[in-house]
């Protein structure tokens, strides 16, 4: 059985990982071994597995033990292993979920429904390091798979609408006690309707401005507000999670760097989790009808939850809300631009924590465990 090392295992990521693949009995096939960069020689989670006590996640010897290392630790965990690793002469796979190695060459990324094949060959031809790709990335490629099946796409602008739970779980408590905190100022107010309204929003308008919330990991309140900056500045004007779009989903299709143009803006929301994003699609050819886009989108993948575009089945199954917890895409509000037939709208969601992170490595580790 393939030996499977696991690095934070606890984190956001690493627990929905854990638990979708309690879920889905993948243990059975592995013999996993838990680490801890925090814990050494405590108590592992309980996978049936034989290694019973937590180790040193930093013990370059007992790694190299391994057939293969997962770890959702973050970048600077990679960044300082890994050299190490290579060093001693590491021959397992090495599956990341951070960003540190994602652009590298001596990586794939990995969102299987989209390049299985890519995933495979490089396994039979020696690549060692495989990485989750950008949360956003995997979701926009997942939602209109269909379209770049039948190469209808020449260029995508993505406007995102990223949930706290993105940037990490104390990002996600922050957005919580700030909402708590703008509540406590009117509560009373709220409970009698004759105050003005404007009144609460004064109340509400000088908290927000106040230095009463919470802002340690934002940086400013999200409560109440929208934050159209994630991650750090380029030279270019644009954010590094901006960047991302197009460099890593023209990686994960295999297609040579700018190939398929992908540009727009990111922005922090409120929501507490699943990433939802505006898409505006030039068409290749505007010739096919609503109605046949419809279906190619449907055939993209089993994970395409069609959503007809009308107020109810919006407001019901094209929100966060609705894809939580779950590993449905959500597509809809799809329609012709009046910019003309090549010009296509589109709105989906995504979990971010499930195909947004923890389902293409949990996959990847299945793929390891049926070709390695």
């Amino acid at each position: 059985m393939l030996r499977v090392g696991f690095i934070g295992w606890r984190g956001m990521v690493g627990s929905v990982l854990m638990k979708r693949m309690q879920d889905s009995q993948d243990f059975k096939k592995l013999n996993a071994v838990f680490f801890s960069t925090s814990a050494v020689g405590g108590v592992a989670p309980d996978m049936g597995q034989k290694q019973k006590t937590l180790l040193d996640a930093y013990d370059i010897k007992a790694l190299l033990n391994l057939d293969c290392i997962v770890t959702t630790q973050g970048g600077d965990y990679t960044n300082k292993v890994m050299p190490q690793l290579k060093d001693a002469g590491f021959k397992g796979f090495f599956v990341d979920a951070s960003s540190a190695l994602r652009v590298s060459d001596e990586s794939i990324l990995i969102l299987d429904p989209i390049n299985y094949s890519q995933i495979v060959n490089g396994i039979k031809s020696g690549t060692k390091i495989y990485s989750g790709s950008n949360c956003t990335v995997s979701l926009m490629l997942l939602a209109i798979s269909g379209l770049l099946k039948h190469n209808l796409v020449e260029w995508v602008n993505s406007q995102t609408y990223q949930a706290a739970s993105g940037a990490g779980a104390n990002n996600m408590r922050e957005l919580l006690s700030q909402c708590g905190v703008m509540h406590e100022v009117v509560a009373k107010d709220l409970q009698d309707k004759n105050p003005d309204i404007l009144d609460i929003d004064r109340k509400v308008s000088a908290i927000l401005h106040s230095k009463q919330l919470p802002t340690e990991y934002f940086g400013a309140p999200l409560a109440g507000n929208v934050l159209p900056w994630i991650d750090s500045g380029l030279d270019n004007g644009q954010t590094k999670e901006e960047w991302k779009g197009m460099v890593e989903a023209n990686k994960i299709l295999g297609f040579a760097p700018n190939t398929l143009k992908i540009d727009g803006n990111c922005v922090r929301v409120g929501s507490l989790r699943s990433h939802s994003q505006a898409l505006t699609i030039k068409l290749k050819d505007g010739k096919a009808s609503l109605d046949e886009i419809e279906d190619i989108i449907k055939s993209g993948n089993e994970w395409v939850r069609f959503v007809k575009n009308n107020k109810p089945d919006t407001l019901k199954y094209l929100t966060p809300v609705s894809v939580n917890g779950t590993l449905d895409i959500a597509v809809g509000r799809v329609r012709k631009l009046n910019l003309g037939d090549d010009y296509l709208s589109i709105f989906t969601v995504g979990d971010q924590l499930l195909w947004g992170a923890a389902e293409p490595i949990r996959r990847m580790i299945n793929i390891l465990v049926e070709y390695a």
